[in-house]
């Protein structure tokens, strides 16, 4: 071989192993380097998602004062005099406290309504008649809270408020001088809110639960059995079927006028 082929050859050589080994060893420029979107993308942080079991907040009611155990004191539990008063709560009501009032009117006798605001609200054409009629009102609450002297002095304050003002709607600028607590579940705090607007703590000293419905005969029996001179005695024209309490009254009011007197509380 001459020197000239001889080096050719070796050339030839030299670039053969230098290719085979870029092949097997190394990686192209393109496959190394790493790809531009990926090296300027920035990586997504996963949201927290919202939690499904967080329960909504909830406002707790304050907590009501104890019953007391025994009534406090000042309630008004007599007429005064000899005769009796007849009260009525949880009025007024379409079906019977017009036919209360009928009676009372042809035995001319007169008595005290303790109306419930919303019921006062509902039908001031019948608190418009109590008062023409020359009975007496009476607040007895906006709904019948027997709860409602355990409740905050402002719940109080606001709830008597808000009957008077129902009652003076339907007669304006009457005076109510008295409240009713209902159930008699007296306290302190609501006898004070009371007579704050001028409203004296009304009571009984008859009570015959016609609440309960007994029959008329029973009614009759428990106010016979129980009245004094100067009694005051409770029974219902609203609040359920009075029929009972109507049919019983058909004596009691003729009765009680002709042995002690009725009057209407002032």
């Amino acid at each position: 071989m001459s020197e000239r082929a001889a080096l050719a050859f070796g050339i030839s050589l030299i670039l053969f192993l230098a290719g085979c080994g870029e092949r097997t060893t190394g990686r192209s420029p393109e496959a190394a380097a790493p790809s531009s979107a990926a090296s300027t993308t920035p990586r997504q942080t996963p949201q927290p998602k919202p939690s499904t079991s967080a329960k909504p907040t909830r406002t707790v009611p304050p907590r009501l004062r104890p019953q007391p155990t025994t009534l406090p004191p000042g309630l008004r539990r007599t007429s005064g005099g000899r005769a009796v008063a007849l009260t009525f709560d949880d009025g007024p009501d379409p079906v019977w406290t017009p036919k209360i009032l009928d009676q009372l009117r042809r035995a001319g006798a007169k008595a005290t309504f303790c109306v419930i605001g919303t019921r006062a609200r509902a039908y001031p054409e019948l608190v418009a008649r109590i008062a023409r009629e020359g009975h007496q009102l009476c607040n007895h609450s906006w709904r019948h809270d027997l709860d409602l002297g355990r409740r905050p002095v402002a719940e109080i304050r606001a709830d008597l408020v808000r009957t008077n003002r129902a009652i003076q709607a339907a007669v304006p600028g009457a005076k109510v001088p008295f409240y009713r607590q209902p159930g008699g579940k007296w306290t302190p705090e609501v006898v004070a809110m009371g007579r704050q607007l001028g409203m004296r703590p009304l009571h009984w000293s008859v009570d015959p639960q016609d609440w309960a419905k007994p029959s008329a005969a029973t009614i009759t029996r428990r106010v016979t059995g129980a009245v004094r001179p100067g009694a005051i005695v409770l029974m219902h024209d609203g609040g359920g079927n009075r029929a009972a309490t109507l049919s019983a009254c058909a004596h009691l009011i003729g009765d009680l006028k002709r042995r002690y007197g009725l009057v209407r509380l002032g």
